[in-house]
């Protein structure tokens, strides 16, 4: 089936730029699902290659519950979910610190240039607070020119009611860089669920790298993204969208 094309939008003016983190801005190296998978043995329990990677880019409290009850159903599913949930964050605390967390090459150069031109950049994840805190320490962006470290803002997967695919992560980031139009903001990441929240907030640039989590083949299945290699090729995206300005 031949994909369908994202929809036609000015690359250019962009005021907000969303981020994702593990794998589009920070390395995949396997970290996440070796967590998962340590956190659910820890209370007897599994779960396929296939099921985590359906649930990579989710919020990561909802995804833990969804693996839960396809185990042990909803019988005192809020006790054992959180259990996982407390495993998985020591298994993350425990790997990040170890080295677990790396920037991906060229992600730096692209903030700054967007910035030059005006563009706010902000990172969102799946993790909880304190995760993402972990994360931006390890790879040194905890400190730069931005209000929260390289960044302008921070969002994170307690500051939502619903995660990806729902929109509210990127409404959020916009809540907190003053911009109020949706065709304004450019959203990128590197899963399936990254693109579907994009889609659904509306994004004026909607794009995907095949750097982390999902292939370039799963991606391409999906409607209403761009698609690139990595995020060190953004900025020459947005030229060609923008017919070669900026």
């Amino acid at each position: 089936m031949t994909r369908e094309p994202p929809r036609a939008a000015p690359a250019l003016p962009i005021r907000l730029a969303v981020f994702d983190m593990a794998g589009t801005t920070i390395q995949d190296t396997g970290v996440v699902p070796l967590a998962f998978d340590a956190a659910l043995a820890s209370q007897g329990l599994s779960a396929t290659a296939s099921e985590l990677n359906a649930i990579r880019g989710a919020g990561k409290r909802e995804a833990i519950r969804h693996l839960v009850r396809l185990r042990r159903g909803d019988a005192d599913l809020d006790r054992h979910a959180e259990a996982v949930y407390d495993a998985f964050r020591a298994q993350l605390d425990q790997r990040f610190r170890a080295g677990g967390a790396r920037p991906v090459q060229g992600a730096l150069d692209v903030f700054d240039r967007l910035r030059s031109r005006g563009v706010a950049i902000v990172l969102n994840t799946g993790f909880d607070r304190d995760t993402q805190a972990l994360v931006l320490a390890a790879v040194g962006w905890d400190k730069g020119p931005g209000r929260a470290g390289v960044a302008d803002a921070l969002v994170c997967g307690d500051d939502v009611p619903l995660g990806r695919p729902a929109p509210y992560m990127i409404f959020r980031a916009m809540e907190r860089t003053g911009v109020t139009s949706v065709t304004e903001v450019l959203n990128i990441g590197d899963t399936v669920l990254d693109i579907q929240s994009g889609v659904n907030a509306g994004c004026g640039v909607n794009v995907a790298v095949w750097s982390g989590a999902h292939s370039r083949e799963q991606l391409e299945r999906e409607p209403g993204a761009h698609l690139i290699a990595d995020v060190s090729q953004l900025p020459a995206l947005l030229e060609r969208l923008s017919g070669g300005a900026g």
